[in-house]
């Protein structure tokens, strides 16, 4: 890890985290700490409300319980996007414009995993398929040809914080590469899941979570699903419980709140400083927890930079949608992503507010990192 051509590995695989600013502005960050805009409030600008049309629940209930561990989304037609005009609380500009338009879609219903899957369910996957997770695999020299033999070493990205204030233009400041990180090591090698059961899993490629989502007869919810499931059969609201970000004074998400990124800037003011067990908030009104912040969630869909603009323009209603054919980031061409969905402990009004339910992450497909995990879906 201590020379270019690890550095460059460690580049690649970061690109996880890539969700809010291009590449291009990291190639030359400023040298000047620059402060978060001082205009913070606890509702979004936002812009075209009347852009979002009532959700038509299908009214069909299917025979018998749902399997263990899940609920029952009906579908039906919806808006999906978000109006979100800018990229924090604090009018940071950003990249919300990947959730626009708003567009009407329809889903057919699917059950859903309650909660994010945990530690110990992933754990039983494992013992009962042998299943490595990419992060245990060596890297190899096929898929880093630049890179010295010594540098490919087994690992995960990991949130590190920093000692100071920092420009938050570039966000390799506070992620690290840290051999010997994985799914059992979450906070690098010396660190374990003892006690953790609850917690969500992380350190989880796209394959990884495919993977066990087909062992547990489930699948990855399409981004569409994920989204009328998160909405709750609500109307365009800005988050999964309702348009203000802490009713009657109080968080409803895992998320960020204190001074990003530096050490001990979380002041856990919402009952956690990092990651927390699932359920540990009411869940929407269909009973799905934590479809806001704890954990990113991977979605099936290739991620595409304008595939809503693709969909508004046909001016149809798109039925159960798989997402793009192809991968589009025009900022990341080379990097092969799919969607992630609802933000993470890590999301602040400063910089990134992807806990509002209608806005997108994006993460490089074989990488992994301690906010991101995933939940499944069952057709029936």
């Amino acid at each position: 890890m201590k020379n270019k051509t690890f550095w460059i590995f460690a580049i690649l695989t970061i690109s996880i985290i890539s969700i809010t600013y291009g590449v291009t502005k990291l190639i030359t960050p400023k040298p000047k700490v620059t402060e978060a805009a001082l205009d913070c409030h606890e509702i979004p600008n936002t812009s075209e409300p009347s852009a979002f049309k009532p959700t038509i629940e299908n009214k069909n209930k299917p025979a018998g319980k749902a399997p263990e561990g899940m609920v029952w989304i009906p579908g039906g037609e919806f808006s999906m996007g978000s109006n979100v005009a800018d990229e924090s609380l604090c009018s940071l500009s950003g990249v919300t414009k990947d959730a626009a338009p708003i567009h009407r879609v329809y889903v057919d219903g699917y059950y859903m995993d309650k909660t994010e899957v945990t530690n110990e369910e992933y754990e039983k996957f494992v013992k009962a398929t042998g299943y490595i997770t990419v992060a245990e695999q060596k890297p190899t020299k096929e898929e880093f040809p630049t890179a010295a033999e010594e540098d490919l070493i087994t690992g995960s990205v990991i949130f590190t914080p920093t000692p100071s204030a920092v420009n938050l233009n570039n966000f390799l400041q506070w992620w690290s590469y840290v051999g010997g990180t994985d799914w059992k090591h979450p906070l690098g090698p010396q660190s374990s899941i003892k006690g953790k059961e609850k917690y969500p899993v992380v350190h989880i490629t796209y394959e990884d979570a495919a993977a066990y989502a087909k062992w547990a007869g489930k699948r990855l919810p399409t981004e569409a699903e994920w989204e009328f499931a998160a909405r709750g059969g609500k109307t365009g609201e800005i988050y999964a419980w309702g348009n203000t970000l802490k009713p009657n004074g109080k968080f409803q998400a895992n998320i960020y709140q204190g001074h990003f990124p530096i050490k001990d800037g979380d002041t856990g003011e919402d009952g956690f400083k990092g990651i927390a067990p699932v359920a540990q908030f009411a869940p929407n009104a269909y009973g799905l927890y934590d479809v806001a912040g704890n954990v990113w969630e991977w979605t099936n869909d290739w991620y595409s930079v304008d595939y809503y603009k693709t969909l508004g323009e046909s001016g149809k209603t798109a039925k159960n949608p798989q997402g793009p054919d192809a991968y589009n980031d025009p900022n990341d061409p080379t990097q092969i992503k799919r969607v992630h969905r609802g933000g993470s402990f890590l999301c602040t009004d400063q910089y990134c507010t992807r806990y509002m339910v209608g806005t997108r992450g994006k993460g490089e497909i074989r990488s992994a990192a301690n906010h991101l995990g995933f939940r499944c879906v069952k057709s029936i």
